[in-house]
């Protein structure tokens, strides 16, 4: 079975056992259960089930295996004959989950 959820900002279709790297759960904490619960759809064989916009009652379940940040990405500003420079840095926080269970 396969599912469709939202977090983040972002969809992503997941399988049991997967895993994943999506933006920070603030309120998670390493080796706890993470809750998914804006399914946008199911995928069971031939069978699919779409939500509008989620699908009530299921959810998708998850451990939580760290939390931490990504490179970082350096940022230049520059104009021409003026002088005028700036930089900056920025490392996006992150979060690594395995996908334990989707249910109805």
């Amino acid at each position: 079975m396969k599912a469709i959820i939202k977090t983040g900002g972002k969809q992503y279709q997941v399988a049991k056992g997967d895993t994943l790297k999506i933006e920070k759960l603030p309120e998670a904490e390493e080796g706890k259960k993470v809750v998914f619960d804006q399914v946008l759809a199911l995928i069971d064989k031939d069978k699919v089930t779409l939500g509008a916009p989620y699908i009530t009652k299921a959810k998708v379940e998850g451990t939580l295996v760290k939390n931490f940040k990504t490179k970082k990405v350096d940022v230049l500003k520059y104009k021409n004959k003026t002088r005028y420079r700036k930089r900056y840095g920025h490392r996006q926080q992150m979060a690594e989950v395995t996908i334990t269970n989707i249910s109805i």
